[in-house]
């Protein structure tokens, strides 16, 4: 069984590629149930926003997932796999589960701390699971990265002194006008990024704040809650003839702004420049209308000078999240240890306690007359015979599971108690149980006790 992480993200990739590898959330499900029919897949779970695209996979075999995951991520957006794995970064192994807690804690974010990213890590997770692309293993491994996160929100700083992309798109304007409370601000888009440039531009004392919207409703909602003016789609062009600054934020799959657009509004607009933010992925603005004088456009990329200011007590956070998540990689390496004997240690226990139920079933008949005080009492008393005769049996056989010569250990520890085939009956119900078409089993340190039985 091997961890496998493929990433395509902020750092490895240019906002222009990053989009032509964005996952739709509409597709998503039918998605990781396609990718778990590739040879060598036993699980993923697919995280794609819009910094990063990853693909997280329980692979049989190293090599080969490894592959199959780049030629499955170059086939779905049709593009050549040597073109793709310029921009791929893959981590592997503890790596991976390392780099799993890291992002979903906020730490390999653009901006360091970010909470969306839990959201959006727990979506996908969520997704998975309904899909069952997911199984004993990531189930595990999710749940635990999503627990370190909140754990790491609740008790540092790390999502103190705000600096998410909103933010810092509020920053970079801070930047471009001395005073900013004097200027008209635009924003295109009411979804959550957009929200949050306005709540943040309502917080830094602007007085005029314009919101658009595919849905009027919708701009007006979030207009009212920060003293905001609401437009329709449709007064976009008015919006941009006077405003001093739009930050774009809307859902789309093509430009919502263009040269061709703007090029009469500029004209009219008498030498005012007009500042262009552009924060979606993919990106609403095309970039050719910055050749048109007096419009600067700005992209995502561009807000990382920005963004890696007020940092400082954030990155002392981070350190100590670090520490945290060093903590949960021991944790899941030991429950991954263990994972293997855990059929062992169930079909100890479904044969004692099977030799304890015809126990009873024995004095029951010799002794018929008892009445049902007795019967609890005895019953009681036997099963405590039984449980303490297994608990040392089975701390061994935990940690026999750690153990170099695990596989070798654990066969001998079957034949000593004569439960083949009771191991064979739970390995049985648990691949039933997690309903996979393909099976970890046969991947985990058990593996080769299990052939030994079959």
């Amino acid at each position: 069984m091997h961890f496998i992480v493929l990433s395509v993200n902020y750092r490895t990739a240019p906002v222009e590629i990053r989009e032509k590898l964005a996952f739709s959330d509409e597709n998503l499900s039918e998605t990781m149930l396609e990718l778990n029919q590739e040879k060598s897949i036993l699980e993923n779970v697919i995280v794609s926003t819009c910094n990063r695209t990853e693909l997280y996979v329980v692979a049989d075999q190293l090599h080969t997932g490894r592959y199959y995951v780049k030629r499955f991520l170059a086939n779905q957006f049709s593009l050549e796999l040597d073109y793709v794995k310029k921009y791929i970064e893959i981590k592997e192994e503890t790596e991976a589960v390392r780099h799993l807690m890291k992002v979903t804690a906020g730490l390999d974010s653009m901006v360091l701390g970010e909470t969306q990213i839990l959201g959006q890590v727990r979506k996908a997770f969520q997704v998975a699971q309904e899909v069952e692309s997911s199984g004993l293993i990531f189930n595990q491994l999710f749940k635990q990265a999503v627990t370190v996160a909140k754990r790491a929100h609740r008790e540092t700083a790390i999502g103190e002194n705000a600096v998410s992309i909103s933010y810092a798109a509020v920053e970079l304007g801070k930047q471009i006008f001395n005073d900013l409370k004097e200027q008209h601000v635009a924003i295109l888009g009411a979804g959550k990024m957009g929200e949050l440039a306005v709540k943040n531009l309502h917080g830094s004392g602007i007085r005029q704040i314009t919101v658009i919207n595919r849905t009027y409703e919708k701009a007006k909602e979030v207009a009212d809650k920060f003293e905001g003016v609401a437009k329709s789609m449709d007064e976009l062009d008015e919006v941009m003839q006077e405003a001093d600054i739009l930050i774009t934020s809307a859902s789309t799959d093509s430009f919502i702004i263009t040269k061709e657009q703007l090029t009469p509004l500029v004209s009219r607009r008498n030498g005012k420049p007009l500042f262009l933010i552009d924060i979606s992925v993919p990106r609403n603005i095309d970039p050719s209308v910055s050749d048109l004088d007096g419009v600067i456009v700005y992209d995502i990329d561009d807000l990382q000078g920005v963004i890696n200011k007020n940092l400082e007590e954030r990155q002392k956070a981070a350190n100590a999240i670090e520490r945290m998540i060093d903590q949960e990689l021991d944790e899941f390496d030991e429950w991954i240890q263990t994972l293997g004997v855990v059929p062992v240690i169930s079909a100890l226990r479904n044969k004692a306690l099977s030799i304890q139920e015809t126990t009873m079933a024995s004095i029951e008949r010799k002794m018929p007359d008892m009445t049902d005080r007795e019967r609890k009492v005895l019953n009681k008393h036997t099963k405590s015979i039984i449980n303490q005769m297994l608990k040392e049996p089975i701390l061994q056989a935990k940690e026999m599971a750690g153990d170099e010569e695990a596989e070798e250990m654990l066969k001998l520890f079957v034949k000593i108690f004569g439960i083949e085939e009771e191991v064979q009956e739970e390995l049985e119900f648990q691949n039933n149980k997690h309903h996979s078409h393909k099976t970890v089993s046969q991947s985990l340190p058990i593996a080769g006790l299990i052939k030994a039985i079959q």
